[in-house]
């Protein structure tokens, strides 16, 4: 093992060992986490001043790693690195291993805020219908269909993150009441209510093509017929927005803004959405009252006199 590396055993594995067993993130969020980590210890080797002591790290050289950093990738990445990097110096703190953070100090231009994306909802009839239209012609099996309309419905029709589609297992599912218990981000849990037509798809897939159905027994399933990855998802929705020609930038997220913007749209009051969404804070629900302006203005044209 090189020094570089004995001194991310050191200091990084247990962070991230916290992030995912204490805080329960998902491994997504951890991996980001760890990505920022990885360019900021691959500027200090570059560096060659810190030699694996946190200790020696200092403003300065925060500093000259951002300035590095805003050549290489977008000012929200820059952002995001340094909030992970503040967590992580602030974890050490906590374990006595450091007296301050050096990032104190250190301060970033505002990003611009930042409104969702959605879908329309006649864009989202279309991309639920292709796994149908996909079988109709022969190009996917029954199995491959039945699964992806299942994905696909279970993104927009009750607002799951990928993770929590990935980890769903049938324990968590009421089949008579129509729901589903999730355990989210940071293990906030929520009950998300499924509607009839997810309902009927998933009584399907259970019955025709679940490979087991006991408690812990994952729902959604790959090829393999083994629990599915966040990037197996991805993969798929790039598919069906193709066959759909929807935009290819659409990502599973955008499906969850699509689901709150569309809730809110048809008179779902605000809280109601925070705690569908496992929001912690209204203030992260409430963007989605800015992103539907051509609304405003229908009804704005609709009621006001001078229109």
């Amino acid at each position: 093992m090189s020094e570089s590396e004995k001194w991310r055993s050191k200091w990084v594995a247990p962070f991230l060992r916290h992030l995912s067993g204490e805080r329960r993130l998902s491994a997504y969020t951890v991996r980001n986490y760890e990505t920022a980590l990885e360019a900021f210890f691959e500027f200090l080797d570059s560096c060659g001043k810190w030699q694996g002591k946190l200790e020696k790290v200092n403003l300065r050289e925060a500093r000259d790693f951002v300035i590095e950093q805003q050549n290489r990738v977008s000012r929200r990445t820059v952002h995001n690195y340094v909030s992970g990097l503040r967590t992580f110096f602030k974890y050490w703190i906590r374990q006595g291993m450091l007296e301050a953070n050096p990032l104190n100090g250190l301060s970033l231009p505002k990003l611009p805020k930042k409104l969702p994306a959605f879908m329309t909802e006649k864009q989202v009839k279309r991309l639920l219908d292709g796994p149908m239209l996909a079988l109709e012609n022969e190009s996917i099996t029954p199995y491959q269909a039945w699964r992806d309309r299942l994905v696909l419905e279970l993104l927009y029709g009750a607002g799951f993150r990928v993770s929590e589609l990935c980890d769903l297992t049938y324990g968590q599912i009421s089949f008579d009441e129509g729901v589903a218990r999730i355990v989210g981000k940071g293990g906030k849990s929520r009950i998300c209510p499924l509607g009839r037509v997810a309902i009927a798809v998933l009584e399907k897939w259970r019955r025709e093509f679940a490979v087991g159905t006991a408690y812990l027994d994952p729902v959604i399933l790959s090829n393999k017929r083994v629990k599915w990855s966040p990037r197996g998802i991805q993969l798929l929705l790039k598919k069906y927005l193709a066959l759909a020609d929807l935009p290819h930038d659409l990502t599973p997220h955008k499906i969850r803004h699509s689901y709150a913007t569309h809730l809110l749209d048809n008179g779902a009051d605000l809280r109601l959405v925070q705690e569908l969404l496992g929001h912690a804070k209204l203030s992260t629900t409430q963007i989605y009252t800015h992103v539907n302006i051509g609304r405003l203005k229908q009804a704005f044209d609709q009621a006001h006199p001078r229109a």
